[in-house]
């Protein structure tokens, strides 16, 4: 029997089958100190679905400013300095803000992802994941990752910022290079290829910015562009690519994991398939279930501001927090038999996959709309979906995503 000591958190293979740590972790140390990455503060991860709750509550004592961990290396890099000189400064604006910054920003971003705009959308969604599906339909099989969960999402952000669809390759290289750095595992070769992508999406965005604020349209950029801070004054340019840039990650790579974990768990569970192609009225709820099951953002940091008590531990001030949603998400406190995929799950939609509190995902409402549509339309024309070879996760410590997942299926007549 492996005990928790035998276990390292950051070792890529646990990253990608986490399960067995966590229940040891959730029983054992809930809140557990782990080898820091920073000499100077200490790291500790919690597994647990209340003790998650407590930390997202309270804004206060555990703080989303955790930028300083992104800039990490480029601090002392004079090359990495260099790169990023050519490109503006990063902002906190909306994942690392606290209130009362964080309000204001949310206030901005929220009418942008109004429900009506949203349902608007449904159509276009819609036509979207068909045009995809009749791309490999008739070869009766597809790598699922990049035939269908990767350009959906990147397609309808795009369509949402404005820009052009021939752009999309781009889109996802640059967004690929914001999730590595949040993942914190990159070489020196890779930090300088990263930093390099995001001074390329800056520029790129300063032009399309520039170009809204002569010629507004009826897209997300025009909006922000247009948008007033308490009122009085614009965003300017370094706090319009920030929020750009998180719309462009959380849009794309989220539900492109969440699409592809979906389809994981259908094809492996022939029964819950069955029982939802016969009723498509759980579509709902089994979206919840996938969303709680294959949380696509596993984690989160944060950073202790005052010493504080959680649970029975001590914690000082300056120590990172790294808030598990993928453990919490199966904890059988909260959900019973948390490790079963079931999607009839009564309570599948109080995980914490869209986080919790102040920082819930802006773009929730989406991303549910593009995966029911998707399964949707995915159920109604595909049966007999079955894995064609052994599937494969990438291994970051925030992200929870599939590298590639062949399948195959009959069409339905």
């Amino acid at each position: 029997m492996k005990q928790l000591s035998d276990y390292n958190f950051f070792d890529p293979e646990l990253l990608v089958c986490p399960y067995e740590f966590y229940k040891l972790a959730r029983e054992e140390a809930p809140i557990m100190e782990l080898p820091s990455p920073r000499t100077d503060a200490k790291l500790f991860l919690v597994t647990r679905y209340d003790l998650v709750i407590e930390i997202l509550k309270d804004t206060k004592v555990f703080s989303s400013n955790f930028s300083t961990l992104l800039a990490g290396k480029e601090e002392s890099d004079d090359e990495l300095q260099k790169i990023y000189a050519q490109g503006w400064p990063q902002i906190n604006t909306l994942l690392t803000a606290d209130p009362p910054e964080h309000e204001r920003f949310r206030a901005l971003v929220n009418k942008a992802f109004t429900s009506s705009r949203i349902n608007k959308m449904h159509d276009l969604i819609q036509q979207i994941v068909d045009e995809l599906i009749d791309s490999f339909i008739g070869q009766n099989q597809c790598e699922f990752v990049s035939e269908f969960a990767v350009p959906l999402p990147i397609k309808v952000i795009a369509q949402q910022l404005g820009v052009p669809q021939t752009d999309l390759p781009q889109f996802k290289q640059w967004s690929d290079a914001f999730i590595a750095r949040l993942g914190h595992r990159l070489s020196r070769e890779q930090e300088i290829e990263c930093a390099k992508d995001v001074v390329a999406f800056q520029h790129y965005f300063h032009d399309v910015i520039e170009s809204r604020k002569k010629q507004p349209q009826d897209d997300l950029i025009s909006d922000l562009v247009q948008a007033k801070v308490l009122g009085e004054r614009s965003l300017n340019t370094a706090e319009l690519l920030s929020i750009i840039q998180q719309i462009l990650v959380a849009g794309n790579e989220t539900v492109t994991s969440a699409l592809a974990g979906g389809m994981l768990l259908l094809a492996k569970n022939q029964e819950q398939m069955k029982l939802l192609q016969t009723d498509l009225s759980q579509l709902e709820n089994f979206v919840e279930e996938v969303l709680r099951m294959e949380s696509p953002t596993a984690g989160m940091w944060r950073v202790v501001t005052q010493d504080t008590k959680l649970g029975d531990v001590d914690l000082e001030a300056g120590s990172l927090v790294m808030v598990r949603f993928d453990a919490a998400n199966r904890d059988p406190i909260k959900f019973q038999e948390g490790e079963r995929f079931d999607v009839r799950r009564h309570n599948a939609s109080n995980h914490l996959s869209f986080g919790y509190g102040t920082h819930f995902c802006l773009g929730a409402m989406l991303a549910r709309k593009e995966m029911q549509i998707a399964y949707e339309r995915l159920l109604l024309r595909l049966k007999n979906i079955r894995l064609a070879q052994d599937y494969q996760y990438s291994p970051n410590i925030l992200m929870r995503s599939l590298k590639h997942l062949y399948i195959e299926f009959d069409k339905i007549a």
